[in-house]
């Protein structure tokens, strides 16, 4: 059972990581924890928010869209959307959420080696590209204004994710949040200069 919900959890990370989306985040610490509680609500003000979308690779990201479609329509995210294809998780990954995605554009996978995406791509490989994906997301809302200098967010993949902010620059792992707070119905996204490598 506890393997079944992990794999559901993955699944619906997947697709907040595909869109430029965003919301209201509530958190119950420093570390980036969300609790169930503060979720549900996040997720009611979101579904319900009607502001104007953000225009991200081209294309207006509007919070009546999930994340799923809302990535569609990016043209900066056209590699990302092809390794949520792979990973075999575009239905599934429209469900609930909320999550928050750092999304990398197709200029962040291109530094990366060829070889490796290429390899990461493969049907074979598709429980690590997943693991890939996976650790772009975080259970739970956070904008921009939540993100604390210092701050680890758990992922949805299990491991952390390092905030940092300096001159008013948010980082990821080091990774440039070039657009933030990006609404969609189900999450958050972040786009992001780099791809983030689980260790």
């Amino acid at each position: 059972m506890k393997t079944k919900f992990l794999n559901l959890a993955c699944a619906v990370a997947l697709v907040a990581m595909v869109s430029a989306c965003g919301g209201s985040s509530k958190t119950d610490d420093a570390s980036g924890d969300t609790t169930a509680m503060d979720t549900n609500v996040v997720a009611d003000d979101m579904s319900s928010d009607t502001t104007a979308g953000v225009m991200v690779g081209g294309a207006m990201m509007v919070p009546s869209k999930n994340i799923v479609e809302n990535a569609m329509g990016s043209s900066d995210h056209t590699t990302l959307v092809s390794a949520v294809k792979a990973a075999g998780l575009v239905e599934t990954l429209s469900g609930a959420g909320p999550f928050t995605v750092f999304a990398p554009t197709n200029e962040a996978f291109a530094a990366v080696p060829k070889a490796t995406l290429d390899n990461l791509m493969k049907p074979e490989m598709k429980a690590d590209l997943t693991k890939v994906l996976t650790y772009h997301v975080v259970p739970g809302s956070f904008k921009g204004a939540d993100l604390k200098d210092g701050q680890e967010l758990t992922t949805v993949q299990g491991q952390k994710l390092k905030v940092s902010i300096a001159n008013g620059q948010v980082k990821i792992n080091g990774a440039n949040v070039t657009i933030a707070d990006v609404v969609s119905s189900n999450g958050i996204t972040h786009v992001i200069d780099g791809v983030l490598m689980p260790k």
